[in-house]
């Protein structure tokens, strides 16, 4: 017995396409199912109210000093930042309760805030804070 062989055989092709729509329902309906199971816990939290102004307490036990376009002022002053430094340690030094606000105009650019803020720092610790609007 002869076999004859097919020279012209088609490839058989297999059609993904509903394959596919399965394992997306599939998928949807895990997603779904995943998203109604699981409750979402919430914190009970109180923001603090904007005050524009320094708060009193604070105000009487507070050095504040602005920065203006590369100028330092203490109480509407213009000082330089050696004198700032020195006038630092000594008010820190008779204020042991006492902190530093450094109030920077927005225009400034950050990098300069941040130096004049770590200077600050090095030489009164956690007493020097930087106030913001």
């Amino acid at each position: 017995m002869r076999f004859k062989r097919q020279q012209h055989s088609v490839i058989p092709t297999i059609d993904l396409t509903p394959m596919l729509n399965v394992m997306m329902a599939t998928l949807a309906f895990f997603v779904l199912i995943s998203m109604t199971l699981t409750n979402e816990q919430g914190v009970d939290i109180q923001l603090p109210v904007q005050n524009n102004a320094v708060p009193q307490q604070n105000a009487s036990e507070s050095l504040l000093v602005e920065l203006n376009e590369q100028q330092i002022l203490i109480d509407q002053q213009q000082v330089s930042k050696q004198q700032l430094l020195q006038q630092m340690q000594v008010y820190l030094q008779q204020n042991p309760q006492g902190s530093v606000l450094l109030q920077p105009s927005s225009e400034l650019p950050y990098e300069s805030v941040m130096q004049l803020l770590g200077e600050m720092r090095d030489l009164g610790g956690d007493r020097i804070s930087l106030a913001i609007d």
